[in-house]
This record gives structure tokens, sequence and C-alpha cells, in this order.
């Protein structure tokens, strides 16, 4: 049986390592899906840094677009799936020139994708509208859009945990 735990957050948070902390206590083999670019040399940093903090028999697939190609291409069976994170996946796609509907349609499908796959899931994202309102209409945009796929993933998932400096506080 799958189940999918989403863990929400603001920016460091704590949201990547308490998702490597589950992960590693189910006690099954993991499939990391990292979704962040190095476009820049500060996110090559993060991702430099988010690569040594993961075990090394865990299996990395880095997929910024087309997560739920990933997940369907992961063998069946008993299995953890982190994917890490949503807000870099839906920045990707907006950058592609995705709109919101497509957005939301593969977010859709990777949940459908976890559900099917008995794959114990965790799912990272950032909670990006407790802030300042954006001043221009693409910030304006990726927040909105955020909060949405927030939404859906939530309503699919078995249970959300939002973490505040690093302290995880289950809500559903």
């Amino acid at each position: 049986m799958s189940e999918i735990i989403l863990l929400t957050g603001g920016v460091r948070s704590g949201k990547s390592r308490y998702a490597q902390s589950i992960a590693a206590n189910t006690g099954n083999k993991v499939f990391y899906i990292a979704t962040a670019e190095a476009l820049d040399p500060e996110m090559r940093k993060r991702i430099k840094t988010h690569r040594r903090s993961r075990p090394r028999n865990w299996s990395v697939v880095e997929e910024p677009l087309s997560v739920s190609k990933a997940v369907k291409r992961l063998p069946q069976g008993r299995k953890t799936v982190i994917i890490d994170c949503i807000t870099m996946l839906i920045s990707n796609l907006i950058r592609e020139g995705l709109g919101d509907p497509a957005i939301c349609s593969e977010i859709r499908r990777i949940m459908s994708l976890l559900r099917g796959n008995s794959a114990f899931s965790v799912i990272v994202t950032n909670e990006v509208g407790l802030g300042i309102v954006p001043d221009n209409p693409l910030g304006r945009r990726f927040r909105d859009t955020q909060g949405i796929v927030n939404s859906i993933i939530a309503k699919e998932a078995d249970k959300v945990c939002l973490l505040v400096s690093g302290i995880p506080l289950y809500i559903k």
C-alpha cells in the first residue's frame, strides 16, 4: 500500500533534512528525484551541498521537468520515493513556458503514479504564501501557482507536515 507525506515550510526550514530522515527510517530502497538545475553559481553550491547530504546507496534521478516520467520509470514494489522539490519543478515548468493547467496536470499525474506504484513517498515543497505580495506579475503568478499545486498535493497526501525552524508540525 502506498503512503504519501507532504513536507512544506519556508526556505531552510529543514524540509529536505527531515525528508531524508523519514526515508532512511523506512528500510526501503530510496529513490531521490531532484528537480533543481545548476543554472548559476549559488544553485551549483546548493546542489553540491544536497548531494553530500544524501547517503551514497540511494538512487538519485535528476529530473527538472518530467517528474511524472521519472516516477513512471521507477521499479514496481516496495520502495521510498523522495521528490525534492516541487517549488523548483514549478519554477522550471514556468520557465519552459507551461501554463498553470499543464503544471497542475503534471502534478496530478505525479500523485496518481505515486499512489499506484506501491511507494512510500515524501514530497518536499515550499510554503510561499505567507510573505509579502510580489511586486511583479511573474512573481505573483509563481506564488499563486505554488499555492494551487500545494493544495492539490495536500488534498491527496495521507499526511501533511509543516516545518517551522526545523520543527515538524503535522497538520494532517
